[in-house]
């Protein structure tokens, strides 16, 4: 149909401009649209020959950006070799494991991942510049360590998804190996030059209808995508890079709610908008009232600020239960999340030039609070969809255990910690000063928490119960030992939830 080519026109542009504005892989922008508005990619691999185009559109694309960031001396391999080499090597087995993927894994990843990234650009537009390492240093342990770790899953990530390849090398460029946010943004699309032009061979190879029925489409979004790549790139490195972060995360904030509305069109009846307004309501119902217990001890008693902190920390771990309980359809409880941090994020950005807000909330940094929830809930909504959406009903007692195993436990870690640790534990892969009685009272706080949640929810024995909650509790206070820098906050329960993956062998 010719809108098509109006639709697949106006992706391409997005992605060309997401590219050279921060490194974004075309198929963020590219794939939702497409897979969405254009009947030609609503097949049964439709997803998968959509992501093809995107990852041929990142080839020049990429390239271009590569030149005109490598020009202004913004590339740097001298300690991201490693990390190239893990991520092209295994993007082929990504994209051959994505043609055995059912499309609707595909589009939604995109789609929630526009989302994500779009709110991250919002709250923080720029990435803290660090000072560039001299090339003559030979790359640490921890250096080898990020780099195979995150180098593999980033590659795998890339040729599975097709998305999400060039914002995670951003991340990890500029928080765990102290890129300089431009050099970061240079030397990603460096390597997605490459990845993009294996994955794309790789799923054309599987798929050649991709070439022989949409070499239009293929042609126009190359074209387009390179075009506007070159110009958003020239663009970025000559603004200021907060402009750049803000016209960003506009973009994908406003593309992916978009397309999720437009995706679910047929869902959105009177009936599951009453119970979406419905599970709202509870949810909102239940953060309200414990919110009010917590501006109550804080305004009438000398709590700590640690403390006060851990309590809301708490508090918006346990929201997990109001959603898994007020609601049997999973995408609504991942929906109501999705709106309540969005309007988090607007409230609290809109209160934090008044000085109620300071004495409120005790920052260490700016805008901790609301990146703090927005991990928080990003992580119960990514549970819950992975667990509750992917596996099934019976199945969202992981996502819940995996969240209260972090949540009370951690609290417990830092206040008996604070209070009572005397045998302290201390070395490199430990941050900062912790204690043997405040990982032992986090083992114990999460024993507590996980095993109501498995024996109440889960389909297993008792013992079996016991057992996996017994296990959880030490991986999750060894885990929360040696994480860095608040990573607990995703590390935990996701270790957490692969322990509890294991029940699956009972079920």
């Amino acid at each position: 149909m010719w809108y098509e080519y109006i639709v697949v026109t106006l992706a391409a542009a997005l992605a060309g401009i997401g590219t050279g504005l921060v490194g974004l892989s075309a198929a963020t922008a590219m794939v939702p649209l497409m897979i969405v508005l254009c009947p030609t990619f609503g097949g049964e691999h439709g997803a998968y020959m959509a992501t093809a185009i995107a990852l041929a559109s990142d080839i020049l694309g990429s390239a271009v950006t590569t030149g005109v960031y490598a020009k202004n001396k913004k590339i740097d391999l001298k300690h991201g070799w490693l990390i190239a080499a893990c991520i092209i090597g295994m993007c082929t087995v990504g994209s051959i494991a994505a043609y055995f993927t059912h499309q609707s894994v595909l589009g939604g990843f995109s789609l929630l991942l526009c989302v994500a990234i779009g709110i991250r650009f919002l709250v923080k537009p720029d990435s803290k510049e660090r000072p560039e390492k001299d090339g003559k240093v030979k790359l640490t342990f921890r250096e080898i360590a990020v780099s195979l770790f995150f180098g593999l899953t980033i590659g795998f990530g890339t040729g599975f998804f097709g998305s999400g390849g060039g914002m995670m090398m951003l991340i990890v460029f500029t928080a765990m190996l102290g890129y300089e946010r431009k050099t970061a943004v240079g030397t990603s699309t460096f390597i997605m030059t490459f990845t993009a032009l294996i994955a794309s061979v790789s799923h054309i190879l599987i798929e050649p209808t991709i070439v022989l029925e949409c070499w239009d489409f293929l042609l126009l979004a190359v074209v387009v995508a390179t075009l506007f790549s070159l110009i958003s790139a020239r663009f970025a490195n000559k603004v200021n890079s907060k402009i750049v972060g803000y016209v960003t995360g506009v973009i994908l904030l406003v593309l992916g709610l978009s397309m999720i509305v437009i995706n679910n069109l047929e869902k959105i009846n009177l009936e599951y908008l009453l119970e979406f307004l419905r599970t709202l309501g509870i949810y909102l119902g239940c953060i309200a009232a414990m919110a009010s217990i917590l501006i109550v001890i804080r305004f009438t008693v000398k709590v700590p600020d640690y403390v006060f902190r851990k309590l809301l920390h708490i508090v918006a771990f346990t929201s997990i239960l109001p959603l898994a309980y007020s609601t049997n359809i999973w995408w609504i409880a991942v929906a109501v999340e999705v709106f309540f941090l969005i309007l988090v994020i607007a409230v609290l950005r809109f209160f934090e030039k008044y000085p109620f807000y300071k004495e409120l909330f005790v920052e260490k940094a700016r805008h901790e609070v609301i990146i703090s929830f927005i991990a928080l809930f990003s992580m119960i909504a990514l549970m819950l969809s992975v667990f509750w959406g992917g596996l099934g009903a019976e199945h969202k007692y992981i996502a819940v255990a995996a969240i209260m195993a972090w949540g009370p436990g951690d609290a417990a870690a830092a206040i008996v910690g604070k209070n009572f640790g005397k045998h302290k534990l201390q070395g490199k892969m430990i941050e900062g000063t912790k204690s043997v009685e405040g990982s032992a009272s986090m083992a114990i706080t999460s024993f507590v928490c996980v095993l109501p949640i498995l024996l109440l929810m889960s389909y297993h024995p008792w013992y079996i119960s016991l057992a996996f909650a017994a296990a959880i509790a030490p991986v999750a206070s060894l885990t929360e030992l040696f994480t860095k820098k608040g990573w607990d906050t995703i590390t935990v329960p996701i270790v957490s939830a692969l322990v509890l993956c294991l029940s699956l062998i009972w079920g």
